[in-house]
Order: structure tokens, then sequence, then C-alpha cells
């Protein structure tokens, strides 16, 4: 019986010369470059603001904008991470680093969270009266221009390379941008001579913080557990099966690396084609995934012959998949 396993990822881009993985990285570190000084700009902005006004709507939306510049940190750190080769450790390479940039980033907006709470309570508490509210209402609206600008960025770049610690942290401008309008209503609040507005916006805004919280870490959590869309998974069936010379889908998993997919597939081929043969097959097919299904990094084709009587050519691992005991006598020769 011919049986064998050819590892066909040896990277595709479009033109010559292309690595698609490098690009992806760099795309991503280019998105974080400018949305990093944009939330930058504006932190420092409403900063000045809320030393100057005692705004603790303003402080929970300040202390969130700066978490959010912070968390292009690690981001940064896990692209240029993951642009490192493969090793004799590292098998993968280095992907999974934005996986773990992903984690910092759900701890910060959580604790970012956390402290706008506090600080809302302590408001509350001991009311303050706030200072300059045309200034602030003016901050908060600079606040949701910056954010969105920068939320836009993220997540648009990491749709488009498949990052998803990339659209998690863009998610999290989006909400500070739409949060930094309930400043706004805060201090329409206080100005019409409602003096917990000002608390209570802040208040708002730690549950905005923390439902943003709760989608980051949902979508981080799925990619750590190797989860796929399913419509990725029916489309990379429907590829194998349709590639001329395959007889049947033995088997498929495809997992998230970074941002790029990795494929492994089995797949049965006539039992009397040649070597050549089978392995063309395997190579059409490595060319049919990385053309047809979006950001595959890597594909490794294990190819067998079709049973058609006799035994079966998976026989001898039979019992290993299907969960039986591998104590067991090996039969050499």
């Amino acid at each position: 019986m011919r049986r064998f396993l050819a590892r066909v990822g040896h990277g595709h881009g479009h033109v010559a010369g292309t690595d698609p993985a490098l690009e992806s990285s760099t795309d991503g570190i280019r998105a974080l470059r400018l949305s990093l000084a944009v939330l930058a700009a504006t932190a420092v902005a409403q900063g000045v603001v809320v030393v100057l006004s005692g705004s603790v709507g303003l402080l929970g939306d300040t202390l969130h904008n700066f978490a959010d510049a912070l968390t292009a940190v690690p981001l940064w750190f896990a692209f240029r991470l993951g642009r490192r080769a493969p090793n004799s450790r590292f098998t993968y390479g280095y992907g999974r680093a934005e996986d773990v940039a992903g984690i910092v980033v759900v701890l910060v907006v959580a604790g970012s969270a956390a402290l706008a709470g506090y600080e809302a309570i302590e408001r509350l508490m001991h009311p303050r009266p706030v200072d300059l509210l045309g200034v602030v209402a003016l901050a908060g609206a600079v606040g949701f221009v910056g954010n969105e600008f920068a939320a836009r960025i993220r997540i648009r770049t990491g749709r488009r390379i498949g990052s998803a610690a990339l659209v998690a942290d863009g998610l999290h401008a989006r909400t500070d941008g739409l949060t930094s309008l309930v400043v706004v209503a805060g201090a329409a609040g206080v100005a019409a001579g409602w003096a917990a507005a000002d608390a209570i916006a802040g208040l708002v805004i730690t549950a905005a913080i923390l439902i943003v919280c709760r989608d980051a870490a949902r979508m981080v959590l799925v990619r750590l557990l190797d989860a796929v869309d399913p419509e990725v998974s029916h489309q990379i069936s429907h590829v194998i099966t349709s590639t001329p010379g395959v007889e049947a889908l033995d088997g498929v998993r495809s997992r998230w690396i970074g941002h790029r997919l990795h494929i492994e597939v089995e797949i049965s081929v006539a039992p009397d084609w040649t070597l050549g043969q089978s392995h063309g097959v395997a190579h059409d097919l490595e060319h049919r995934l990385l053309h047809l299904v979006p950001r595959v990094g890597d594909v490794i084709v294990h190819v067998s012959p079709a049973a058609r009587s006799g035994r079966d050519p998976h026989s001898l691992l039979a019992h290993h998949r299907d969960g039986a005991s591998h104590d067991h006598d090996f039969e050499s020769g």
C-alpha cells in the first residue's frame, strides 16, 4: 500500500517575492502605530481638561483612552515577534504571541473598568462641583472622534489580516468613542442643574467598558481554543472535495496561529495512481486552498489510496483514532 504525507505549506504570495504573513504583520504594526498616535494625543488633551474641570465622567473616559493606547504596545510586540521564523523549540513559529497579547488587552480593559467604576461611585458618595462644562463637553466630542478613527483602522486591518486580538482592540476603541458621548451628556446634565449627572455618566461608561470587555474576552478565548468559523470550515471542505483527483475527504483540521490559518488534510486518491500523480493532487489542493480560502498560511496534506477491496489502508491506526487503548503488540516486518 502506498501512503505518504506531503507538507506543502511553503507560503504563497500572488506576487513573486512577497510573504503574506510578513505583509500582514507589517499592516498590523502600521495600524497600531497610527492609532496609538491618535489615541495618545486624545488622552493627553482630555487629561488636561480633567485636571482643570474635575469631571469624573471625563476622567473615566480619559482612563479608558489611556488604557486603549497602552494596549497597542503588547500587540505591537506580538506582531514583531510573530515575524520570527519557526525553530526547534517553537516549531509553529511565534504567531500565538498575538493571542497572549489579546489576553493583555482584555485585562487592561477590565482594569480600566474597575478604576472608572470606583471613581464614579466615589463621586456619587462625595459630590464635587464640575467646572468648565463647555470644555468638558468639547473634550468628550474629541474623544469620540479620536476613538472612532482608531477603531476603524484597527477593526478594518484586523479583519483583513485575520487578527482577533487587533479586532478586539478595535472594538474596545469603538466603545471608548461611544462612551465619550456619554461625557457630553453628563456635562449637559450638570449644566441643566442635575449635579449627579457627571457621576452617573461615569457609571454608564463603566458598564459600557464591561460589555466590550466581555465581547473581547469571548473573541480571544475562542481563538485560544482553536475555534474556526464554521463558514470557513465549510469553505475549506468544499475546496478539498472539489479538487480534481480527490476521491474522498478522510479528515480535515484547521487552527489559527496568529493571523494565519494552518490546515491539515487527509484525502484518498485512486489506488492505482503513481506517487507522482498523488503528489500532484496534493500540490494542486494546496494551491487551491491558498487561493480560495482567505489568510491560509500553511497546508499539510496526507494522501492515501482509496480503499477498494481488502484491507483498509488505515486499519493499522484505526484503534488509535477510535480512542482504544494504545497498549498493544507492534508487529514489524
